[in-house]
């Protein structure tokens, strides 16, 4: 399939002219319903990847997560997102050090990297809460941004970071910045597909927003389950399962043969 997805270049053109969207999916049904709802970013599970992605979602500018902890070595990190631009990803995240980021741009492959609240690195800053509220803390992200400019980095998520220094940070790099509850200032706006459609259960992220309630649809739909697994089984106890219709027939002398052969 021919596909008129962005490319790097495009996404870094559209800098500072306007706002793009961006979702966490992690599903085709979800990837294909950010293509036909015009979203113009996606973060997946590399192993989402490949033709049926494509076909569910051929325009949308795909970044499979290379998850921190799951690789450790350089050429680890660089074989996965070789496979993973070869199944069809158009840049990779990766919040790994700055050489195995220098390594990965060298050899050609966009990277997205991550600062401000990183989870995986959460007991640096203090935990899950905001970062940069601070003239010092914000010195701390904007080093690091100028850190991965340097080490070849193409865009970065920041994450939880006051609105007022994301968009300081985000006019004064050439990287494509991606807002995760940092404000409007940045280039993207980043979402969990899961908190956009009220799949979350329990704590729900200040700055996710909730646009429909799948939760309790779910909830519905399993009780609807339990209640036609309940029916089922009391069809088979009283009988009533398998009726004539779910049963296959046999013509009168083929059984009279039949039951003739084996002599019963």
């Amino acid at each position: 399939m021919k596909s008129n997805r962005p490319t790097v270049a495009d996404i870094l053109a559209l800098k500072g002219k306007r706002q793009l969207s961006m979702l966490r999916v992690v599903t085709l049904q979800e990837a294909e319903a950010a293509e036909k709802a015009g979203i113009e970013m996606v973060s997946v599970p590399p192993a989402l990847l490949g033709p049926a992605f494509r076909e569910a979602a051929p325009s949308v500018f795909a970044l499979p997560g290379l998850e921190y902890g799951d690789y450790v070595t350089a050429e680890e990190y660089l074989r996965a997102a070789f496979q993973a631009m070869r199944a069809g990803g158009d840049a990779v995240y990766c919040a790994a050090s700055l050489a195995i980021i220098r390594r990965l741009r060298d050899e050609g492959i966009p990277v997205c990297s991550h600062v401000g609240l990183i989870p995986s690195k959460a007991t640096w800053t203090g935990g899950f809460k905001a970062v940069g509220k601070t003239a010092d803390s914000a010195m701390m992200i904007w080093n690091a941004v100028q850190a991965l400019e340097e080490a070849g980095a193409f865009a970065a998520e920041i994450e939880v970071v006051p609105a007022d220094v994301a968009a300081l940070i985000s006019a004064n790099t050439s990287m494509f910045m991606i807002s995760m509850g940092a404000g409007p200032g940045c280039d993207a706006q980043y979402l969990f597909a899961d908190d956009v459609l009220g799949q979350t259960r329990g704590h729900t992220p200040r700055h996710a927003k909730t646009y429909r309630n799948l939760a309790a649809e779910f909830d519905r739909l399993q009780q609807e389950r339990i209640a036609a697994f309940g029916e089922f089984r009391q069809d088979v106890e009283s009988g009533a399962y398998p009726a004539e219709r779910h049963n296959v027939g046999m013509a009168a002398d083929e059984l009279v043969r039949f039951r003739t052969m084996i002599n019963v």
